[in-house]
């Protein structure tokens, strides 16, 4: 396929920085609220913090990580990079793969795990053991999962490996 023209590029660029902007910002607010759940003081505040963050995941998170892994497709695809050409882009791939399996298979059902069991326990949910467990989950795995796009940033701004399977010249001494 013929790689597209500049200003294609740029709109693409464009949606793909879009979609990791949100994704990232959507990441860090779902961890700030969950740092108000140690403020809340009634059930329905509880349910409604915990319904917030589920509303983020569902409508936010997940269509900008799918955004963001179709847009680096289509940058592969219909660009020079290629999909195998550098070692950077392989890395960002499965930073991205990774990213989306991990919350669909873990953040996720934590995040409405809490929010069903805070639907119906309200402020009784903070002695139930699995609220907990998936509570703490959330606070120790959402910020690495925020911090993990984050590199992918500085990976794209770096782009610190080079082409594959180009070895690097050393100087005659």
């Amino acid at each position: 396929m013929k790689p597209i023209g500049s200003t294609g590029r740029a709109w693409l660029k464009g949606f793909h920085i879009f979609f990791a902007c949100t994704w990232i910002g959507t990441a860090i607010s779902m961890q700030l609220l969950t740092f108000v759940r140690s403020h809340i003081s009634t059930g329905d505040e509880l349910w409604a913090v915990n319904a917030a963050i589920k509303l983020l995941d569902d409508y936010i998170i997940i269509p900008s990580a799918f955004g963001v892994l179709i847009t680096g497709i289509l940058f592969s695809w219909l660009t020079n990079w290629g999909f195998f050409k550098f070692n950077w882009i392989i890395v960002k791939y499965l930073i991205n793969i990774e990213a989306i399996l991990f919350g669909t298979f873990f953040l996720g059902p934590w995040v409405n795990g809490m929010e069903a069991i805070s639907k119906v326990e309200r402020l009784s949910a903070l002695q139930n053991i699995t609220y907990l467990h998936n509570a703490k989950m959330v606070v120790y795995f959402g910020p690495l999962q925020a911090l993990i796009l984050i590199a992918a940033v500085f990976i794209t701004v770096l782009k610190p490996w080079g082409k594959r399977g180009k070895a690097e010249k050393k100087p005659h001494n």
